[in-house]
């Protein structure tokens, strides 16, 4: 375990938002693959409010060009809350200066886009030297569980770096970034030997696999800067988080923690789908009726 000499509060998230969103094209030809709607909010709303739930209200989001409706779903549209106002629909309208009001966000573009590790290196000005969040978009974590705020009191402990690891079959490996890990007798979080990204079913060290929630110390800039371009051709934040994992010294020390709870994954079509699907069902107003009629459904298909 390092010594935690940098110990502040994580108090910064970083929501990397600038990827083209090819697998859902032809939709996100013309409109970010973070608004896809997962039931009646853009999946980028469940993110910020899960960083905002623990205290992450300094939100900085690393955008590319066709991005200006994000900026536009955080902002305030006085004309529309005029139009609510107006019409006495406080439920709309409160669901709408909700929005603008989650968090001080900030918008900075990635330009070249060179690769998650380069996109968190663009943080660097903003986070300055403190620990920091990084909350991908393809995974909404359920706002009943605590996986964020667990990784926070497990960095505060450990002074380095963490991330999130879930148990998947050993067939699917293959399409995540694979951790090697070590018991260190501690409850709650494991040690990082070794970061394998998408290895065979034979080349992988466990069945743990990485998504897409980490709490970094401020000395991954320092390695993402020295970070070659890895595998795509891109500058890999497994890369950087392999060396911190090897290394010694303050910031150095990887650590995971094991995710059981609730997760939606809307990286593909299908995922995506199914997270709707399961998000609605636990919804107040549409859960009791989609419900009701899934079982039918899906009986009607077998016939």
């Amino acid at each position: 375990m390092t010594s935690n000499s940098c110990a502040s509060a994580v108090r910064k998230a970083v929501i990397p938002v600038a990827g083209l969103g090819t697998r859902f094209l032809p939709v996100t030809k013309a409109m970010p693959k973070e608004m896809l709607p997962v039931v009646d909010k853009p999946a980028i709303q469940y993110v910020v409010e899960e960083a905002v739930s623990v205290g992450l209200n300094d939100i900085l989001m690393i955008t590319g060009r066709n991005k200006r409706a994000l900026e536009d779903h955080f902002d305030r549209v006085p004309a529309l809350e005029a139009t609510l106002e107006a019409k006495g629909d406080t439920v709309k309208l409160d669901s709408v200066q909700a929005t603008s009001n989650l968090g001080d966000i900030h918008y900075v573009r990635q330009g070249d886009p060179k690769g998650l590790g380069h996109a968190v290196l663009r943080a660097k000005q903003h986070v300055g030297y403190e620990p920091f969040a990084v909350l991908l978009g393809d995974d909404l974590i359920d706002a009943r569980d605590t996986l964020l705020s667990d990784m926070i009191e497990v960095q505060h402990k450990t002074g380095g770096s963490v991330i999130a690891l879930i148990e998947v079959e050993p067939s699917q490996i293959s399409a995540y970034g694979c951790a090697d890990i070590e018991d260190i007798g501690e409850d709650g979080y494991v040690r990082i030997k070794q970061l394998v990204e998408k290895p065979s079913v034979d080349e992988a060290p466990s069945n743990l696999a990485v998504i897409g929630r980490y709490v970094l110390h401020p000395s991954v800039f320092d390695v993402l800067e020295q970070t070659e371009p890895g595998r795509g051709g891109e500058i890999q934040l497994t890369d950087a988080l392999q060396v911190l994992a090897a290394g010694e010294g303050e910031g150095s020390g990887v650590y995971g923690v094991v995710f059981r709870g609730r997760r939606y994954d809307t990286g593909d079509k299908l995922s995506y789908l199914k997270a709707c699907v399961q998000l609605a069902c636990d919804s107040e107003d549409l859960g009791p009726g989609l419900r009701e009629w899934l079982p039918g459904f899906a009986d009607s298909l077998s016939k």
